[in-house]
């Protein structure tokens, strides 16, 4: 693949393969001469308009193409979009990973789950730690999140220091006791930051996130007010601090734990190990013992908080679920906010829930849920901690990367030592400026099923046109030698139109169809591709003219 990357010798360069323009995808290279230091292999979840894509990752072709300068993979913490991607980030690029303790845990499952555990070389990392290499040093520094052990990073150059923040919020009461390390922050400000690379998230919000402590507080008083029934507590499976209120919550109330949903069993071995969740053995149930409990002695953690269709939450309001059928008296608390996109997912399973008589706690009324991201106010403090030369907004949709440069400049970073750029843009700092130093490709890599990178533009255009118009398809025999037609055309049609019910439109498409195959059967030197697209032509025209659509036409023809 051509592009034009022209870092020089004396530059450090700084770019994005994903997390610029978008929520998710977050993964960022630092390189100088010979080494690469690449933070986060996250992937992102697909928009509606992808139809059956599963999830979104980086190219990696330009990492593939430098493989020799690649020396590491550094998490910042242990969330999909900083994560997701790691599996097949470590097919295309095998290098070392430094990661902390919950995030590791979580890229072993992952690994193994591919069968790459054994190819990979992995590091556990904590507050302080710092990896050497022969011109460039890693450290890491302790931020706060909705999920334990979260890091910004400080990669220190001959050039200068570059910091990526990570998702950062500041919370000094959380609930994981791992408050952010502002000494760290400070120090490394103090001693200078070139860049700083820093969560746009929340940028839009003039505010301060709320803590988690003050979540726990709104848990532990709907569990005072929820005397009857079963509590069914709903969040992301990776939001640690979250199934740390509900479970401790849930014994201090004398309620049983049962948990549901694959990646929620994860996580509870996973934080039970590392010893971020405090639940002695007698207050966990298997899943079969669940009936052999009263309900107002019982939590179930389940997943689907999302609204996601194949999860626990959305079954049992379906009525589908093999262990856990509704009852009228049931509690069942989201707490979480719907991530753009799956506000109508989330909806309707609230709707399902509600109509099977539960009692349905949601939304910022009841005070559940706070976001894991830092306002303006924690963005300003950001700054004004690390003081950079120059900033570059990251992880954010273009206007929330506007306003984030917006809040540097009232912090006095001039408005050209800010930039705002695409994945793929290659920014180069030799010390004292900066310069756009050329673009690699980075575009969206689709993974679906086992398939990666094989679903292109032209695909989606299809599974696009087939969703909106439906799908027809003409069949016939033909001996072409004679110019006769020897069975059909017939046609059958899917998410068109009912065929029972449109006989009269089906039986003058076939007329359409053979008329049209004689007629091209009759010129000159005919074949079957001139024949394959005469039908497509004129039977899209016949059918537009008579419904107005356009469904996919699909001539199956078997020549003799």
């Amino acid at each position: 693949m051509t592009y034009s990357v022209d870092i020089k010798s004396n530059e450090v360069g700084v770019y994005a393969l994903g997390g610029l323009g978008e929520i998710g995808k977050n993964t960022y290279g630092i390189e100088y001469q010979d080494e690469i230091i690449v933070v986060d292999a996250g992937i992102k979840f697909p928009e509606d308009e992808l139809l059956g894509i599963d999830y979104v990752i980086p190219d990696y072709t330009y990492l593939v193409d430098n493989i020799d300068k690649v020396k590491a993979l550094v998490i910042t913490h242990g969330h999909e979009d900083h994560i997701g991607a790691i599996a097949y980030f470590l097919q295309a690029v095998n290098v070392p990973v430094y990661a902390g303790p919950l995030a590791m845990a979580l890229i072993r499952n992952k690994l193994e789950e591919k069968q790459l555990l054994n190819r990979a070389e992995l590091h556990e990392i904590t507050d302080g730690s710092v990896i050497d290499f022969d011109k460039m040093s890693v450290e890491f520094f302790r931020t706060t999140h909705s999920i334990p052990d979260v890091f910004g990073v400080a990669v220190h150059t001959p050039v200068g220091t570059i910091v990526e923040t990570g998702d950062f919020k500041f919370d000094l009461t959380p609930t994981t006791k791992q408050p952010p390390n502002l000494w760290s922050m400070a120090r490394i400000g103090h001693d200078g930051v070139l860049l700083l690379l820093s969560d746009s998230t929340n940028a839009e919000r003039p505010e301060w996130t709320k803590s988690e402590a003050w979540v726990a507080k709104s848990v532990n008083r709907i569990f005072d007010q929820l005397q009857h029934g079963r509590i069914i507590f709903a969040t992301f499976a990776s939001n640690m601090n979250r199934i740390r209120m509900a479970t401790d919550a849930a014994i201090a109330h004398g309620r049983k734990i049962a948990v549901f949903g694959r990646s929620m069993e994860s996580a509870m071995t996973n934080g039970r190990a590392l010893g971020y969740l405090n639940i002695p053995d007698e207050y966990l149930l298997e899943q079969s013992q669940i009936k052999n409990v009263p309900d107002d002695e019982l939590l179930i953690l389940s997943t689907g908080s999302q609204g996601e269709s194949m999860a626990a939450l959305a079954r049992i309001a379906e009525g589908s679920h093999k262990q856990i059928k509704l009852k009228p008296k049931d509690n069942v608390i989201f707490s979480s906010s719907p991530i753009p996109g799956n506000t109508a997912s989330v909806n309707a399973v609230i709707n399902k829930l509600e109509e099977g008589g539960a009692n349905v706690i949601h939304g910022k009324l009841n005070n559940i849920h706070t976001s894991g991201h830092g306002g303006q106010e924690e963005q300003k403090l950001m700054l004004a901690l690390m003081k950079p030369k120059f900033f570059m907004p990251i992880h954010g949709e273009y206007r929330m990367l506007k306003v984030h440069a917006g809040l540097a400049h009232e912090l006095d970073i001039p408005t050209d030592h800010t930039f705002i750029l695409q994945n793929g843009d290659v920014l180069a700092l030799d010390g004292e400026s900066t310069r756009v130093a050329g673009h690699f490709p980075a575009e969206d890599t689709y993974i679906d099923g086992s398939g990666i990178g094989d679903i292109g533009s032209v695909v989606l255009h299809d599974r696009q046109k087939l969703s909106q118009d439906g799908l027809v398809i003409v069949t016939a025999t033909i001996n072409l030698k004679r110019k006769e037609i020897l069975s059909g055309p017939d046609i059958l049609s899917r998410g068109f139109v009912y065929m029972r019910e449109s006989g009269d439109l089906i039986n003058e498409g076939r007329r359409v169809i053979f008329s049209t195959i004689r007629r091209v059967m009759n010129g000159k030197n005919p074949n079957e591709s001139e024949i394959r697209q005469a039908i497509i032509d004129d039977l899209a025209r016949y059918l537009h003219r008579e419904t107005a659509r356009k469904p996919m036409i699909l001539p199956m023809l078997i020549m003799i």
